[in-house]
């Protein structure tokens, strides 16, 4: 979606290219994850010859808005404030544990616990995916 927002309107081929120093993605790819998208009904297609040209139905703030929502009702009990007041209190933790391994540290919770998570030893949590 930030692709799609930041040209308005492309084919699969022009996301594809704005996604590659990033992301080296198949084009087939990029274009399953456009179906998807215009099947939530999150972005919109049209046929302009041999291609589909995509467009964002809904505005970046109403999706930032959205998992702003999610986050602080998965999170911090559905309050701002908890969210607010973390990251002020994570600000400072920051500067006196840098690069945290999220992994490692459910790794050390669950030694302490007594307890083991197969998956979590396995690999590392990607806290872009919580």
């Amino acid at each position: 979606m930030k692709a799609l927002w930041a040209l308005e309107n492309a084919t699969v081929h022009e996301i594809r290219s704005r996604l590659l120093p990033e992301w080296p993605l198949a084009y087939t790819t990029v274009m399953t994850v456009m179906g998807r998208l215009v099947r939530k009904g999150v972005a919109g297609r049209e046929k302009r010859g041999r291609a589909h040209v995509y467009r964002p139905l809904v505005k970046r703030e109403t999706v930032r808005e959205h998992a702003l929502t999610q986050l602080v009702g998965n999170f911090f009990q559905g309050s701002r404030d908890e969210l607010r007041r973390h990251l002020e209190n994570g600000a400072k933790a920051a500067t006196q544990t840098p690069g945290l391994d999220l992994g490692r540290a459910a790794q050390r919770e669950n030694s302490a616990r007594g307890t083991a998570n197969t998956q979590t030893n396995r690999a590392e949590i990607d806290a872009s995916l919580l």
